[in-house]
């Protein structure tokens, strides 16, 4: 499974972003191999508008199962949506945290 993480920064210990569109980075593991991929959001989020929907397709592309952050957009929810890609809510913890829960089915999909 790979699940991607709004994040504030690089690392696994990194906090959550508080919204996913303006996410300075998207952090990606894979489960199965362990890999982990940092996505640089920065651009993306400085856009005037439609920055939700554009680091949503970006996700998308990376072949995502899961996306966590604390809030989403409703437009990129749409676009999870559309690819059959789980978004979950989670605030109180870090990339790592939201990972180990979304390993263990503990986070509530929207």
């Amino acid at each position: 499974m790979r699940i991607a993480v709004a994040s504030e920064g690089r690392e696994l210990s990194s906090k959550i972003d508080p919204r996913f569109g303006r996410a300075r980075y998207v952090v990606i593991h894979d489960t199965g191999s362990g890999e982990l991929e940092v996505l640089d959001n920065q651009e993306i989020s400085q856009l005037a508008g439609g920055a939700g929907v554009k680091a949503a397709e970006a996700v998308v592309d990376k072949n995502v199962d899961y996306v966590v952050s604390q809030n989403f957009g409703p437009k990129a929810l749409q676009v999870f949506k559309v690819a059959n890609v789980k978004a979950a809510v989670f605030s109180d913890g870090t990339v790592a945290d939201a990972i180990e829960l979304a390993k263990r089915g503990q986070l509530n999909i929207i």
